[in-house]
């Protein structure tokens, strides 16, 4: 069987996963006793329900419907529950997390975090729901983020129903590392580690469950962004900008997306993708935009499965700093960026030009997008 198919139910048809994709809100019966799965999106015409008649022109409460009669915005029916599910992509995506903060004698700061590992079911697209495994009940977890030099304490529990831990991309002791086998390795269910590291190098970074098999640990959720400022009197005055101690930094308005996605039916192939868990979440809940501020996205690919994810922003171009940890670009004026998983990176730009609107980005691989991972920023 290829991997793109959907598995049948015994006795049952194989339908390509893509396929899915064609099938309205009538189209179930067409199919007679074929079971659809948790692989089926329940995707239709109109982004805000209905499958036939006219399209209506774009309004305040339903500003992605096209006005043309011969095209609609494909996207899921509904809307996620996310008071029920416990966290917000639209909070999420500025959500920056710098922990307790103890100034010691010397004037060093230390950072200090609570973080558990559990398990929990999200909803990562209207009525579909994932077994995931969180960091403090999210997918994904809490953006952590500090300055560079400070001394950070992540203080992990197990809650969970496997052993996990928390391995940091950044420079630390190998006892300090979350891999299973080395150093504490492996953190048992009920048990608590505290992981201490100085925060650097400077730049846009990640965490994640190291334990094996590393595929499910990371693909069931346990990842999230980490980011470290830089030090103005390290870098020089270009440090600023991205230093919250500092004025220059109050202009910009800046957004954390993880790139990720869910294989449904566990076989190694991903159903549902998105950035910050819910499919098309900033295709129905745009992403505001004052266009007279400039933009930073602190962009992270985590997507198991898949050889690399991408993002591609619309009537625009960016400055790309890959993975952040210089303060001058490596690209400029780009508008599609491809990343490995585990790849990051921050990028730059402004609309100070434009006529606000609604402005698109979303992966540059079509499926991807038409499976979730398409959003609009609100220009304004």
């Amino acid at each position: 069987m290829d991997q793109n198919d959907v598995k049948p139910e015994p006795g049952g048809v194989r339908i390509p996963r893509r396929a899915l994709l064609q099938i309205g809100a009538g189209g179930a019966g067409a199919l007679g006793s074929v079971a659809l799965g948790a692989a089926a999106l329940p995707l239709l015409g109109h982004p805000l329900g209905g499958t036939g008649g006219s399209a209506r022109a774009q309004t305040g409460d339903n500003p992605l419907v096209t006005n043309h009669p011969g095209h609609t915005e494909s996207m899921t029916v509904g809307d996620v529950d996310v008071a029920r599910m416990g966290f917000d992509p639209s909070v999420l995506v500025s959500a920056f997390d710098y922990g307790e903060a103890t100034t010691m004698a010397d004037g060093s700061t230390v950072r200090e975090w609570e973080i558990a590992a559990y398990d929990k079911e999200i909803e990562i697209a209207p009525g579909v729901f994932f077994p995931a495994w969180t960091y403090n009940g999210q997918v994904p977890g809490p953006t952590l983020r500090a300055n560079e030099g400070d001394r950070l304490r992540i203080h992990f529990t197990n809650a969970g129903t496997h052993p996990h831990t928390m391995h940091f991309h950044g420079i630390h002791s190998a006892f300090q590392d979350g891999v299973s086998g080395i150093g504490r390795g492996d953190i048992q269910i009920g048990e608590t580690f505290t992981y201490e590291f100085t925060a650097k190098p400077f730049g846009c970074h990640l965490y994640h469950c190291h334990s094996t098999p590393l595929k499910r640990h990371i693909h069931k959720g346990l990842y999230g962004a980490y980011i470290v400022n830089p030090d103005p009197e390290r870098h020089g005055d270009l440090a600023r900008t991205r230093h919250p101690d500092h004025a220059e930094s109050e202009e910009w308005q800046e957004f954390v997306m993880v790139m990720n996605a869910f294989d449904t039916t566990f076989d190694a192939a991903n159903e549902v993708y998105a950035v910050n868990s819910v499919a098309f979440h900033y295709m129905k809940h745009p992403i505001p935009i004052d266009r007279a501020r400039p933009v930073r996205i602190y962009l992270v690919n985590i997507t198991e499965f898949d050889l690399i994810n991408s993002f591609h922003l619309h009537a625009n171009f960016f400055d790309y700093y890959d993975p952040g940890t210089r303060l001058e670009p490596t690209l400029r004026s780009v508008d599609t960026i491809m990343q490995a998983q585990g790849q990051r990176g921050i990028l730059e730009f402004s609309y100070k030009d434009h006529d606000p609107g609604l402005y698109m980005f979303h992966a540059h691989v079509s499926e991807f997008a038409e499976l979730g991972w398409m959003g609009v920023f609100d220009v304004r």
